[in-house]
């Protein structure tokens, strides 16, 4: 995956999606103004600020990535997680509780949000090419294939130091997971949802996590599921050509390769009434 061609995203009670022609469709929970995309135009990448379910968590915020380096945000606002406005050479973004991060072209990053675990102690971080962000902490990839992380490290979820050989990372409420070159995936942090039970998976070329669950999805465009499934959203089985997945707190969105998207998961909010969306697309290489 290129750093900036995320065309779907997943929060704690809305869903995102960049459209062929650079606008975005979203549904779900709009308290917030996290909906509120309508408006927007020449988008390449999107991301949706998720947080683990709980009754004091819901409000979140939706980050895009315009064609021009430029970031446009939405939503919540309490921690200055949408004070992006002047951001510019922005080649990738990514959302997480109270927090956005965005790739520079040079290889470094810009946060902006809550800093109270050391999430967005990034500015360190050299050759980056893949960023993600969870609840408390933050992941990325180096253009080595090293692992980086920062932030919340309770559970070993940041851990990460020897991991070699990736092309992508996704960060969960309590976990971290990886792919390797070879289609291998790693995993550290909480393993009581099980979340981390990827060991046996091959032929991965992406990933998405949860906050209790990881999802990946195979070249031959299978979609795989580990962790918490109360809701059902690790009943992705029967999903096929399938492009790219993303995963938000309880559910679990898939772009098919002609553009439509299948949900599975807590539909609340209506986060999952995504079957009319159609061109749904990243852009191309």
């Amino acid at each position: 995956m290129l750093a900036g061609t995320s065309a779907l995203g997943a929060g704690r009670r809305h869903s995102v999606g960049r459209r062929w022609d650079g606008t975005v469709l979203a549904a779900g929970n709009n308290t917030a103004g996290e909906c509120r995309v309508g408006q927007w135009e020449d988008v390449v990448a999107v991301a949706a600020g998720n947080v683990h379910t709980a009754a004091n968590t819901g409000r979140s915020h939706t980050v895009g990535l315009r064609a021009g380096g430029t970031v446009l945000a939405t939503g919540w606002n309490g921690d200055g997680q949408c004070d992006v406005a002047a951001w510019r050479d922005v080649t990738a973004v990514a959302a997480g509780w109270r927090r956005t991060l965005g790739l520079l072209a040079d290889g470094t990053v810009l946060a902006a949000g809550r800093n109270s675990e050391g999430q967005c102690d990034v500015q360190s971080w050299r050759e980056v090419v893949a960023l993600s962000c969870g609840d408390w902490h933050s992941a990325g990839v180096r253009a080595d294939g090293c692992a980086l992380a920062a932030g919340n490290n309770r559970r070993g979820q940041c851990a990460v130091g020897d991991w070699r050989d990736l092309t992508a990372v996704a960060a969960g409420y309590m976990h971290t997971v990886a792919v390797r070159r070879d289609g291998r995936v790693l995993a550290a942090g909480d393993r009581t949802t099980g979340a981390c039970d990827v060991g046996e998976w091959e032929e991965v070329v992406a990933l998405a996590a949860g906050s209790y669950h990881t999802v990946g999805v195979t070249a031959s465009g299978r979609v795989l599921a580990a962790g918490d499934n109360s809701h059902g959203q690790c009943d992705v089985g029967d999903w096929q050509d399938i492009a790219a997945v993303a995963a938000g707190s309880a559910h679990t969105l898939g772009l098919r390769a002609d553009g439509t998207v299948l949900s599975a998961g807590n539909n609340a909010s209506c986060q999952c009434d995504v079957g009319s969306w159609s061109g749904i697309q990243a852009p191309r290489a």
